[in-house]
């Protein structure tokens, strides 16, 4: 969680932090949510046999966002670029793999 906030900060973008990953297993969102943010320590503690989606959201300016009438549709709020990207983890014993890699 730390770690992807630093790295999208260092870079100059802002992130979501209305969605989160989460837990993937017998139902799509499971917990435990994965925020994408927070303070060094204070995410959920990774165990050897989660599997995970791990979903970060940056924008290009202000980390606001607004959900259109749909329910579906998010925008950024000062309507600048944003991007959401993700990936399935399985945490291993000793490393996580990262499942949706194309390699």
């Amino acid at each position: 969680s730390a770690a992807i906030e630093r790295v999208a900060t260092a870079a100059g973008f802002t992130v979501v932090r209305d969605f989160v990953g989460h837990g993937i297993g017998r139902a799509m969102h499971e917990d435990p949510q994965i925020p994408n943010f927070g303070p060094p320590g204070q995410g959920p503690v990774l165990r050897e046999g989660m599997t995970l989606a791990i979903e970060p959201m940056l924008n290009m300016g202000a980390a606001a966002v607004e959900i259109k009438e749909d329910q579906w549709t998010v925008i950024t709020r000062d309507r600048q670029p944003s991007a959401h990207f993700e990936h399935t983890i399985a945490v291993g014993p000793q490393h996580a793999e990262i499942l949706t890699r194309a390699d």
